[in-house]
């Protein structure tokens, strides 16, 4: 219903926008802009070596029924004749043979060199999105868009929008060749075009509401497909196996009924088309046949429009067939669309992007100095996860994020990495405001460690490199820093070991040292810690302690941690509860004060 809903909201606009889509494609098209146009050019041979070889035939016809012909063919004998006609008729097939195959070809190519353009440019967008969309957005959805969609936008130029101007040049073709023929005969053909086109129209529009909805539940599909995967562990240890293949049928059914749909619309206009041919060759055979009695016309020419009566509704199915295209391409279009207005990052809000290229803000690695200024910040309107926050960190200080679940602590980290914007306030580095800083630039300068350490498929210093040049050196000694190296080394191919996907061949521990050598090596000013060693056995944690001295010195570090213990020679702590900032201090004195963090380490000591 919410689908429907959805469409019909849609559906008003979408015919006049339908062709402004169309034209989103354009400048990727003039990209190729000399194979397209050779490919148009090949339409032209193509259509009218086709719509000679009726007339070809209807000239042997007419020989054979010692009917008039071409003069020239008059003079000779019926078998030489005949022979003449015959290898005309073979040289018109053998062109189309060569030019169907060629131009196809041309068409194909562009298609997909078009379709691997959208998908680079909407990758890299989705790529530049914000946090706050990949959380309303379920993956399977921006996966559809990004294979599905793009596919039936590419076969909406490849096959479609050639396609539809081949038959459309073909189309013309015959009707300008039946017009010199028989002008009768050629007007009735055209009127039968007339309810073709009605009928045309009426199935794609529900065509194309049918297809809108199934690529709803195509991505509705995707997503618990998605999610089942990526859950694997919970569904099989939770025992979800039947319920989740209950809701997957669900789903499956739903998605099914509205693919029915776009099949049954899409076998009518097939349908409508043959039955229309049948009756306009019907038609042809009456009123020709009432001609031949009157010696209006000859054998020959009622042979020719005959075939042509048929030529003339095959591109028009043809063209039906690319209509259809057409919709589920505009679908795609429509989709894809709206997932590029997405609006990117905003990486220099109230800042001028040119005043930023003439003077780059630098941030020195001697620095490190952070302020929160009455910073807030809300996920939803009203709904503040952070009130008034104002803090400083001094350069060097290593500072405590502590406080109940649910306290804002890793919504400050996300604040400080600006991939969320503070409702109110701001936060300055080394006193400059983070919005006036390339987010290259910020982001290279504080290193951040999650709880939960991501690893691509790829090799074990490419997971480490993530891309960006450094040497083989300097990540043998970003390994040895933090204490690695000999876990590295014992790998089967060493740091050209290949990782499966989420470095499903590696324990939890094993990918948190990785996470430690990914930020070593890009040595930056800030360093974040939000709960970095709690999946550490003890003994992969006493080799990392001995790396964090190494990593911490003489830097501003922020350390996100439950266990209270770990935290005790920090230079301060500050204690957080409902996105406020109630209590500040070193260990000792907090615990003197006797307030909220007192409570939680005595708790935390208790339950030890």
């Amino acid at each position: 219903m919410k689908i429907s809903l959805k469409f019909n909201k849609h559906k008003a606009r979408s015919r006049e926008n339908d062709w402004r889509l169309l034209l989103t494609l354009l400048p990727y098209a003039r990209r190729y802009n000399k194979t397209l146009i050779l490919s148009i050019i090949l339409l032209i041979p193509l259509s009218v070596s086709a719509a000679i070889q009726p007339i070809i035939i209807g000239q042997a016809v007419s020989l054979l029924s010692k009917e008039p012909s071409w003069n020239f063919l008059e003079k000779l004998p019926l078998d030489q004749a005949l022979q003449y006609l015959t290898i005309l008729l073979a040289i018109t097939i053998i062109i189309r043979l060569i030019f169907v195959s060629f131009q196809g070809f041309l068409v194909q190519k562009v298609g997909q060199e078009i379709t691997a353009s959208v998908r680079e440019d909407l990758f890299t967008h989705v790529t530049s999105l914000p946090i706050r969309f990949f959380e309303k957005t379920p993956v399977g959805r921006l996966v559809t868009r990004l294979t599905s969609d793009v596919e039936a936008l590419g076969e909406v130029f490849a096959s479609g929008a050639i396609g539809v101007l081949s038959d459309f040049i073909y189309i013309l073709v015959i009707i300008v060749t039946i017009f010199t023929l028989q002008w009768q005969l050629a007007l009735l053909l055209v009127f039968m075009l007339i309810p073709v086109t009605g009928l045309i129209i009426y199935f794609q529009q529900q065509y194309r509401e049918a297809n809108y909805q199934a690529r709803e539940e195509l991505s509705k599909l995707n997503s618990m497909l998605q999610e089942n995967v990526t859950g694997v562990n919970v569904v099989q240890i939770f025992q979800r196996e039947n319920y989740n293949v209950e809701m997957f049928r669900k789903i499956n059914r739903d998605y099914r009924n509205e693919v029915d749909k776009t099949i049954f619309h899409d076998s009518a206009v097939s349908a409508t088309l043959e039955w229309i041919a049948l009756i306009a060759i019907a038609g042809v055979l009456w009123l020709g046949g009432l001609f031949i009695l009157q010696s209006k016309i000859d054998f020959g020419t009622l042979s020719a429009f005959i075939l042509f009566a048929r030529r003339l509704f095959n591109p028009l199915r043809q063209f039906a067939d690319k209509f259809t295209m057409f919709q589920a391409g505009f679908t795609a279009i429509e989709r894809i669309t709206e997932l590029k207005n997405e609006p990117v990052e905003n990486r220099y809000q109230n800042v001028a992007l040119s005043r930023i290229q003439a003077n780059p803000v630098i941030l020195k690695q001697q620095g490190g100095e952070i302020k929160f200024e009455n910073v807030s910040f809300a996920y939803k309107n009203d709904e503040y996860v952070l009130k008034n926050l104002d803090f400083v960190i001094q350069s060097g200080e290593k500072v405590a994020l502590v406080g109940p679940t649910g306290a804002g602590k890793s919504s400050i980290i996300k604040l400080l990495c600006r991939l969320y914007e503070p409702t109110q306030g701001r936060i300055l580095i080394d006193g400059i405001d983070i919005k006036n800083i390339p987010q290259e630039e910020l982001r290279r300068y504080v290193g951040v460690i999650l709880q939960e350490t991501f690893l691509f498929a790829g090799d074990v210093k490419g997971n480490i490199t993530l891309g960006e040049n450094y040497s083989f050196e300097q990540i043998k000694n970003a390994a040895k820093l933090t204490n690695i190296d000999q876990f590295i080394d014992d790998l089967p191919q060493g740091y050209d070991t290949l990782l499966r996907e989420r470095g499903a061949n590696l324990s939890g521990g094993q990918k948190q040292l990785l996470a430690f050598a990914r930020v070593a090596i890009r040595n930056p000013g800030i360093l974040v810690l939000d709960e970095a060693t709690s999946s550490l056995d003890v003994g992969t944690e006493a080799l990392i302690q001995d790396a964090l001295f190494h990593l911490l010195k003489e830097r501003t570090a922020i350390i996100i941690a439950h266990r209270l213990s770990t935290i005790r020679d920090v230079d301060k702590i500050l204690v957080l509860k409902r996105g406020q900032l109630v209590e500040s201090g070193t260990h000792e004195v907090l615990l003197d004060k006797n307030g909220l963090y007192a409570s939680l380490y005595k708790l935390q000591m208790l339950g030890n």
